[in-house]
């Protein structure tokens, strides 16, 4: 079947989103007449940079930082290597990080390669409901600790971390503070001042904007060294021609974002409606903080079944979910973020995210709801391991 013609009904927006119709009228004039380089001298390269100009200030407004303090990068990827290794090799001395062991992928492997070249890594777990452990956080945050990086909230159980505390721990100890804030920022409300936090990284894609583009925030003061060195972009910390139209299109989709936050209440409500039904199928139950999550993230786990065979059987019927990381979704191996919150392998490999957005409908969710435990009960009775 032709996916344009098909009605799918789609809840794995924590993998990417659509690219907002307002958002492409954005940058259709980047494309088509205002395409000058921004650091050329003449009149068409200079137009080029009032608008380079115009959306790093808004976005900046947004985030409750100066203008100066945001740098543009490709991705959320991008963002969190540099933040990471730009700390680490403009550290003077200070040769420990400490980050916890539900990160993302881009963070936990860059903290790997960093291993490698000396640096000493703590990796701090989480309480069941995948809140980072405060108390083993605080023992391993040093005098020799560099940099401390906390994901502000889980891409895959929606958890929300206490970043402002965890902050104050790692200044107290003279240590930079550091948050991945990729599912976070145009979800709730995020102000770079209020979190006290150095450095803070977020995507396009999550957000409404095209994907190949993202950001980091840097507070003034703080040295990185270079991940992409080049002819001078980015007041010289980050080369290679600014992508214009893609960075006009962020600038338009966070500020959508922010109109749209007051609907975060509809969204909970599906968010919970959706939970507690799901829970009501035997042998199921919630991954994740009941409450200190993000507005449209399920977590659901079902025994004595797949995840991959799950998602499949809600794919042929028009629903599109995932079953962990959009990032580390063509791996077999049960998800490092449940395992760390104590789920045993066999229900961690049975695991379901829908994560919505204000495009979702009450309609979507009696879908889901209707679909769900229709193909849970058939594939148990495939399931030589359940006990029904």
């Amino acid at each position: 079947m032709n996916i344009e013609s098909k009605k799918i009904v789609y809840a794995d927006n924590a993998a990417t989103t659509p690219v907002l119709p307002e958002v492409v009228s954005a940058m259709t004039p980047c494309f088509e007449t205002l395409w000058g380089n921004p650091s050329s001298l003449h009149d068409m390269g200079q137009k080029a940079k009032e608008l380079l100009d115009d959306a790093r200030a808004r976005i900046a407004g947004i985030l409750g930082c100066e203008s100066r303090e945001l740098y543009f990068t490709s991705c959320g990827t991008e963002s969190d290597n540099w933040a990471i290794k730009g700390a680490a090799l403009a550290s003077k001395g200070r040769k420990r990080i400490v980050t916890s062991k539900i990160e993302h992928p881009a963070v936990l492997n860059t903290c790997r390669t960093l291993e490698k070249q000396g640096f000493e890594v703590i990796y701090v777990g989480v309480n069941s409901n995948g809140i980072v452990n405060m108390d083993e956080l605080k023992a391993a945050v040093n005098n020799d600790t560099l940099l401390v990086a906390v994901m502000m909230a889980n891409n895959e159980i929606g958890t929300i971390q206490p970043i402002k505390e965890i902050a104050e721990i790692a200044h107290a100890n003279g240590a930079l503070m550091f948050t991945d804030a990729v599912q976070a920022v145009g979800s709730i409300p995020v102000n770079v001042k209020e979190l006290g936090v150095d450095m803070l990284s977020f995507s396009g894609h999550k957000i409404g904007a095209p994907k190949g583009v993202g950001a980091l925030y840097v507070k003034k003061g703080v040295r990185l060294a270079n991940l992409i060195d080049g002819g001078g972009q980015e007041n010289g910390h980050r080369g290679g021609t600014e992508n214009i139209p893609y960075i006009v299109g962020l600038a338009k989709a966070l500020e959508i974002s922010m109109e749209r936050l007051p609907d975060n209440e509809r969204i909970i409500r599906m968010r919970d409606r959706l939970i507690n039904e799901l829970l009501k199928i035997p042998y199921t139950n919630l991954n994740g903080d009941p409450t200190e999550r993000l507005p449209g993230n399920v977590n659901v786990s079902f025994e004595f079944i797949e995840g991959e065979s799950l998602l499949l059987w809600l794919n042929y019927n028009g629903i599109a979910a995932s079953t962990g990381s959009a990032c580390s979704s063509k791996s077999l191996d049960p998800s490092h973020v449940l395992l760390a919150t104590g789920l045993p392998i066999e229900k961690a490999h049975g695991s379901l995210r829908f994560s919505l957005s204000h495009s979702n409908t009450d309609e979507d969710v009696d879908l889901i709801l209707k679909v769900v435990p229709e193909v849970v009960g058939n594939l148990r009775k495939m399931s030589p391991i359940f006990p029904g």
